[in-house]
């Protein structure tokens, strides 16, 4: 019998930073001797591939018919359709002593009113998630259903946990007892702390002509919220004060044609570098080759709320950190300590603490050094994953 059943919405190998949270938390609970089974949901896309093996951990994949759809209502219903019976089918063949299901709520819904207690993580809120995605709008009927839904399997699991105190305020409000409610927040895996080689560094800013240049970076999905035209916006400021100063924004996504487009109408078409989309082995580089990131996150209810990866590599990393003062970024940055935060949607702020940076303020050294100090101390997943074993042991799946 398996301690624990995990149900995630996809895994590694597909490029996310949800597959990355997950395969970590997967290893950490391996390696304290949690007997794992892991099951993917159609949404994983990989028809015909039973079984896959990554780092040690088998993914089971939910088999999907062909042609299927999962989007959609009835692609929804499908989804929760497929998963509750790949769970069932996974609990009569090994068993297992606690389901753990992971956003979105989809998964959760499946993993309800089977033998085993149900654990469910809540990485985001599914409406919100939704309308920054563009696919429905704040108090449409999706959103208010898509909120019952998840408060519905909030309610009934045994306990959940989220990934930040913002969540965990949310779920409170929605009267979700405090006891049942554990953060278990992002954390980094240990080759995060490693500093990339000088030459590899020199390599990425030679690839790009950025030798001589005073590097501003995003590293990151083009998403609306992200706030990443603001950051357009600011170079003319910020080239004014460093005229050196060239922007890298590598990744990619649906804002990617506007953004070239406010490039070209602004004529910096020189000044910013659009890198596509890089490799894991490349980004520890790029981070080396950065001076400063920048992550200039727009308000609303999910960048309120839920907090991003991306903050924590680059400090890990000994990069300067400028960051909008939404909810999510204050979790994480604490201004004027381990990074630098301004009033979220104000470009001169922006361009200025950039400035701030790029110039070399007189903290800047102590503000590299403490927020490199605290990731290492609050945010390994070596450290973080005990939080889960704790959870485990109250709901009896504690490893035999």
């Amino acid at each position: 019998m398996s301690d624990v059943l995990h149900v995630l919405d996809h895994s590694l190998p597909e490029q996310s930073g949800y597959a990355f949270r997950s395969h970590s938390i997967l290893r950490e609970l391996a390696a304290r001797g949690v007997d794992l089974a892991v099951l993917t949901g159609p949404k994983h896309g990989m028809p015909g591939a039973e079984v896959e093996e990554i780092d040690g951990i088998r993914y089971r994949r939910a088999s999907v018919p062909p042609g299927a759809a999962t989007t959609g209502v009835a692609g929804q219903i499908r989804t929760v359709r497929i998963t509750r019976a790949e769970i069932a089918r996974q609990l009569a063949a090994e068993g297992a002593k606690l389901i753990h299901a992971h956003s979105p709520c989809l998964n959760g819904l499946a993993a309800l009113g089977h033998a085993a207690p149900l654990l469910y993580e809540m990485r985001s809120s599914w409406e919100d998630a939704a309308v920054s995605s563009g696919t429905t709008t704040e108090g449409s009927l999706r959103y208010r259903v898509s909120r019952v839904l998840e408060t519905l399997v909030v309610r009934r699991a045994s306990e959940v946990v989220v990934i930040c105190e913002g969540l965990r305020q949310e779920l409170l409000g929605r009267g979700i007892a405090a006891h049942k409610i554990t953060v278990v927040p992002n954390a980094l895996p240990e080759d995060m702390f490693e500093l990339p080689l000088a030459e590899q560094v020199a390599a990425i800013r030679a690839r790009y002509g950025l030798e001589k240049a005073r590097v501003i970076g995003f590293f990151g999905s083009f998403f609306e919220w992200e706030g990443l035209d603001s950051l357009v916006r600011a170079l003319p400021a910020v080239l004014a004060r460093v005229p050196d100063a060239r922007l890298l924004l590598a990744g990619g996504g649906r804002q990617e044609r506007d953004l070239k487009a406010l490039v070209e109408q602004l004529a910096l078409g020189e000044r910013v570098i659009f890198a596509g989309r890089i490799s894991n082995s490349d980004v520890r580089a790029f981070y080396g080759a950065a001076d400063v990131v920048a992550y200039p996150r727009v308000p609303d209810r999910l960048t309120e709320l839920v907090t991003p990866l991306k903050p924590l590599e680059a400090m890990a990393q000994q990069t300067p950190v400028v960051a909008s003062d939404v909810g999510g970024h204050r979790e994480l940055v604490a201004d004027g300590k381990t990074g630098f935060l301004f009033a979220a949607g104000d470009v001169a702020a922006l361009a200025a603490r950039i400035v701030e940076v790029l110039t070399g303020g007189p903290m800047l050294e102590r503000v590299v050094a403490d927020a490199r100090a605290t990731v290492e101390r609050e945010r390994r997943w070596s450290v973080v994953a005990e939080r889960y074993m704790a959870v485990y042991d109250r709901l009896g799946a504690r490893p035999r």
